[in-house]
């Protein structure tokens, strides 16, 4: 009886540490919105929901002619940050418009600062409903566009840091087929002591996919670079391949513009 009681409780207190940790932050990610919503300095806020949870995110229509508008692409970020972070993201959305995409740039499930990799392992299923609304949303855009010839017709799906871990949580049960490329950076960052529990699926993605990494990136990105190009070779789609920025640290702080053009180089190849 002493046993059993003793077992109840340590799962209880398992249990109490899992759900602790496996909800999102939502205090933390209305005080990040209601910050950056007002300084948004290009694009449109838009607000769009996950199940019954409605989350940031920052529409920028492409500066170009109608007619060259090739489509959207969906920016996902790293851990922690927001969908208007000023190192990589900023740069991307905004980037990226200029030279011909739409860019929907969402809010991914937070955790407090402090939070570990295996701290937001059990946040990724929340980061798939937000991924499928993005989606959609982008699709819409597209199809309402679609008389005035004022948009293209692909999607694409940009990942950073844990974003791409999120990315392929979603990739475990979702097709790839619904986007029409993926670029992951920075793929494969976790914390000391703490490997990637699953591998990535790249073999299996058969759209093309650019994976991108910083020539300083995070030891486990740069040590992983040889068996992700297998995995993406494997997954045999003649597009796909794998770029190294040059100076660059795995946050691209003052190498946003490098990022972005080393991506849009690639993108304009599909």
């Amino acid at each position: 009886m002493k046993f059993l009681s003793s077992t109840a409780c340590s799962l209880a207190l398992l249990f109490f540490s899992l759900s602790s940790v496996s909800a999102a932050d939502l205090n933390r990610e209305k005080r990040m919105a209601d910050e950056i919503v007002d300084a948004i300095l290009d694009g449109d806020a838009v607000f769009l929901k996950a199940y019954e949870h409605e989350f940031l995110s920052i529409y920028t229509e492409a500066d170009e002619p109608s007619e060259a508008v090739r489509g959207t692409a969906i920016i996902l970020h790293g851990r922690g940050f927001h969908p208007d972070w000023q190192d990589a993201i900023n740069p991307l959305r905004v980037g990226l418009a200029e030279s011909g995409w739409n860019t929907l740039s969402i809010q991914m499930p937070v955790l407090e600062k402090q939070a570990k990799y295996y701290d937001y392992l059990p946040l990724f299923p929340e980061a798939i409903p937000r991924i499928e609304a993005a989606i959609a949303y982008a699709r819409e855009q597209m199809e309402a566009d679609k008389t005035s010839n004022k948009s293209g017709n692909k999607v694409v799906l940009i990942a950073h840091s844990c974003g791409a871990h999120m990315a392929m949580a979603w990739a475990d049960t979702e097709s790839f087929e619904s986007i029409d490329a993926y670029v992951g950076i920075g793929m494969g960052a976790t914390d000391y002591k703490q490997p990637m529990k699953h591998p990535f699926p790249l073999d299996k993605i058969k759209v093309p996919m650019l994976d991108v990494y910083a020539e300083n990136d995070y030891p486990a990105v740069l040590k992983m670079a040889a068996e992700r190009l297998r995995l993406i070779k494997m997954a045999a789609n003649k597009k796909s391949d794998q770029v190294v920025v040059n100076g660059a640290g795995h946050y691209y702080v003052d190498k946003g513009e490098e990022l972005t053009q080393v991506i849009n180089k690639w993108l304009q190849s599909l």
